[in-house]
């Protein structure tokens, strides 16, 4: 809605306008629209929104790798999303020094792939901390070894397969890493004029700070892309939520194992009774044999029993369930 204005106002522009202040042709001028330029060689396929919502899909995803790296180099990671930005595929692979740690990604069920690209450094960190080193880089960069790319495949394997939950609200992806370069050359997998969307992670091993670029072409997200808004994403993630988050964490509660310990009583004797104790001797506790024992999960007493046996093993009977409020 256009600025209303006030009668005074409207008293004081008429004023003005009858004064010869104001030039009614130079206010039409101002209010034209403003040429913008376009370069048709760049074409803007990716919008603000779609990087906003990108963003969102890999803070996720850094949460993951900040949870999961940790049990490989038993070593404290931290990730976050730096930033976000659409550039050619040239740009991109020019930017980028021999040796580099490229894995092509398979982005199936959508067309074509997506590449992960590590920094060297973080690279040599990872093959220090996994050989029994204490997670320090290299001064100079060098070519990777059979072996190391071996060890550097597992990691990107595990990081390729965390890409599936964070893009679960978009599309239920099964990305799979068809091949690991350390040569940029042959990491030429779409046209160099094509526009792709960068999402830089900035990732700290220790002390080992460096960055994880995910190239993203528009040529492999085309068919998504109406999702890629955060409208759209945060209404899936709630119905998703609604629908499935409560009986999926009731469900995993389940399967969790609690102890249990039923107590006859308890007593105390000094270290000299203690010493002396021999088969046969008895111990007096302070509860009697009529009265109820208390079961306790983990350190919380919530049930009474009595002593029994089942099928030749000892047993208790619940009797009563000691609520919070008792």
């Amino acid at each position: 809605m256009g600025e209303v204005l006030s009668q005074n106002e409207i008293d004081n522009l008429l004023a003005s306008l009858a004064a010869g202040e104001l030039d009614v042709d130079q206010m039409q001028g101002e209010d034209e629209k403003q040429v913008k330029n376009y370069d048709f060689s760049r074409p803007t396929k990716f919008s603000k929104e779609h990087l906003r919502t990108l963003e969102i899909i890999f803070e996720h995803y850094s949460r993951l790798v900040s949870t999961n790296l940790p049990v490989y180099l038993r070593k404290n990671v931290q990730v976050t999303v730096a930033s976000s930005e659409t550039v050619t595929f040239s740009e991109f692979s020019n930017a980028l020094s021999n040796p580099v740690i490229l894995g092509i990604v398979n982005f199936a069920p959508l067309n074509g792939t997506i590449i992960l690209d590590l920094a060297t450094n973080l690279g040599y960190a990872m093959l220090d901390r996994m050989l029994g080193g204490s997670g320090t880089t290299l001064e100079k960069s060098r070519d990777f070894s059979e072996i190391e790319l071996i060890i550097i495949e597992k990691i990107m394997v595990m990081l390729t397969q965390l890409l599936r939950e964070p893009w679960k609200n978009v599309i239920d992806i099964m990305p799979v890493l068809n091949r690991l370069e350390t040569n940029s050359q042959f990491a030429q997998v779409i046209a160099p004029n094509d526009m792709i969307a960068i999402v830089t992670l900035n990732m700290r091993i220790g002390e080992v700070e460096g960055l994880m670029n995910i190239c993203l072409p528009f040529f492999t997200l085309e068919e998504v892309m109406d999702k890629l808004n955060t409208k759209y994403w945060f209404s899936t993630m709630q119905e998703n939520r609604d629908e499935n988050y409560e009986s999926y964490i009731e469900s995993l509660i389940r399967k969790v194992d609690v102890p249990i310990r039923a107590v006859l009583g308890k007593s105390t004797i000094s270290v000299a009774d203690f010493m002396n104790l021999q088969v046969g001797d008895c111990i007096r506790l302070d509860s009697r044999v009529e009265s109820d024992m208390n079961v306790y999960v983990g350190n919380i007493r919530k049930f009474t029993a009595l002593p029994g046996a089942n099928n030749d093993s000892y047993a208790v009977r619940i009797t009563s369930v000691v609520r919070e409020e008792e």
